[in-house]
């Protein structure tokens, strides 16, 4: 009974130090909600359209205010759980059924570039010596 005992204790103890198998781990679903947002898209958005033309570049959006239908908002998150996270938000203006302005995280391409030249315009030690 004796050596029956420490025959199971010595392989009990050796399966304890041996390598462990590696668990298989949990997928993780990277999950997106809302409407896609990108750059192109806010390059195309131009004041004065009317909004079935916005809604044709932008897809109709996701929020909708009851209270007042005069603003569109469109949001996008992606979440990669324990990677990355990021949310985008644009918020687009009608007045007369035109779009009159947007605001968000997301500016037009030409606005970016003026901002830039306006700074290098601004900072005498990138300009260009004359």
């Amino acid at each position: 009974m004796l050596l029956v005992i420490g025959i199971c204790a010595s392989l009990v103890l050796a399966g304890c130090s041996l390598k462990r198998p590696r668990l298989p781990r949990v997928h993780k679903l990277t999950v997106q909600q809302g409407n896609v947002i990108n750059q192109q898209m806010i390059d195309k958005l131009k004041p004065g359209m009317t909004r079935s033309q916005v809604a044709f570049i932008m897809g109709q959006p996701v929020v909708r205010n009851s209270f007042n239908d005069d603003r569109w908002d469109y949001i996008y998150t992606i979440e990669l759980p324990g990677v990355f996270s990021t949310n985008q938000l644009v918020s687009l203006f009608f007045v007369d059924e035109q779009l009159a302005y947007f605001t968000g995280d997301l500016v037009p391409t030409r606005v970016t570039e003026a901002a830039a030249e306006a700074a290098a315009a601004n900072n005498p030690e990138t300009a260009e010596p004359g």
